[in-house]
């Protein structure tokens, strides 16, 4: 048995590490020392001080890091560590998201009469025949997952997909989490609906404005910039229905950001008041 400066020495784990593990419950000492109160520790416990020290520096809470040590076998830890990975790169790409606003920002600072400018077209989008996939995700950036999903069940469905492929955003306003979003391809025929899986055929649009966006998706936010100040001077129009986005070059199919290319589509109508 060790005092705990000596448990300390032997494990590279702090005195005060050590009582805040005992204070919490996620490692109590083998014993303690009934005549000078001392915490005893044992080399059996060095295993779980091990466990207790990779769960916390891979983001578990206390209360994760509990239910973990108490599991029979580690799958449940195994399935755990996954989530915890998959959170740590979701929060990463947040972070770059953050990190490519901020030099925007800069950017635009620095040279504000440099900005970026786009063409505004009006255009009429048929009735398309779709295999769709309509979730609540957690944000946009999200996004790429459902594609996974719906590209996945497209495979085991033996479905074609076609290039042709866009995504409908259906909130009123927009939204930073829980955003209600459905992935359209066009299909050349229908099939047989399975859970959020659904054959439709998406409302066509007389009128569409809608402009090309070249490089990163940071510069999606400008785009719409753009479209307010069009949608100000030609007062004629009035925003109707869900916008729509078509990744034409992305993470899929090319590997330099700067060369993305993705088409946003906004439904008008004329607006009542000018009609008069």
């Amino acid at each position: 048995m060790f005092k705990i400066g000596e448990f300390s020495k032997l494990t590279q784990v702090s005195v005060r590490m050590l009582r805040y593990y005992d204070e919490t419950g996620l490692l109590k000492p083998a014993k303690i020392d009934p005549w000078t109160g001392y915490r005893m520790y044992s080399v059996e416990q060095i295993p779980i001080l091990n466990k207790i020290i990779y769960l916390r520096d891979s983001g578990f809470n206390v209360a994760e890091i509990t239910t973990a040590l108490h599991c029979e076998n580690d799958d449940f830890i195994i399935e755990q560590l996954d989530k915890k990975y998959e959170d740590i790169k979701h929060n990463i790409q947040i972070e770059q998201e953050k990190l490519k606003k901020i030099e925007i920002a800069k950017s635009q600072l620095l040279n504000g009469k440099n900005e970026m400018h786009y063409n505004i077209s009006i255009k009429s989008i048929p009735s398309y025949q779709v295999l769709s996939l309509r979730k609540i995700i957690p944000d946009y950036y999200y996004e790429g997952k459902l594609w996974s999903e719906l590209s996945e069940f497209s495979k085991q469905h033996r479905i074609e997909l076609s290039n042709d492929t866009f995504s409908i955003y259906h909130d009123k306003d927009y939204k930073e989490e829980n955003v209600d979003v459905e992935l359209c391809v066009i299909v050349s025929k229908t099939g047989v609906d399975s859970g959020p899986f659904k054959y439709r055929h998406t409302e066509p649009v007389l009128i569409m404005a809608c402009t090309m966006v070249y490089g990163e998706f940071s510069n999606i936010a400008t785009a719409y910039l753009t479209f307010a100040k069009w949608l100000q001077k030609n007062s004629q129009y009035k925003m109707k229905g869900e916008n729509r986005q078509i990744v034409h070059r992305g993470p899929w199919n090319e590997d330099n950001p700067k060369k993305y290319l993705t088409e946003i589509q906004i439904p008008l109508e004329k607006s009542f008041n000018n009609i008069l």
